[in-house]
């Protein structure tokens, strides 16, 4: 699974429930790095579109990677949205 795919899905699976999808990515991985605006070439640390790198590639370390999910639903007619955040180990 790669990063774009999941936020793809992310995209298609809140459209069926009748929402929008309200972000630019669905997540993150862990750590220490700013995450206001996705940089082109820093697309790998997002999930979001454009993002081809498996999710469960190590670390440069060799190390397993840690995601954060973030699911943001919007209804904009209602005028109300939802946000989900929760740690995705990949495996």
């Amino acid at each position: 699974m790669t990063g774009g795919k999941l936020y793809s899905i992310a995209c298609q699976l809140a459209k069926e429930a009748g929402w929008e999808f309200g972000g630019q990515i669905a997540g993150h991985l862990m750590g220490d790095f700013p995450h206001e605006r996705i940089l082109k070439d820093k697309s790998a640390l997002y999930i979001t579109g454009g993002n081809s790198e498996q999710m469960r590639s190590l670390n440069a370390k060799g190390q397993k990677r840690h995601w954060i999910l973030e699911i943001h639903l919007v209804d904009r007619e209602r005028q109300i949205d939802s946000f989900y955040e929760q740690l995705l180990t990949v495996s």
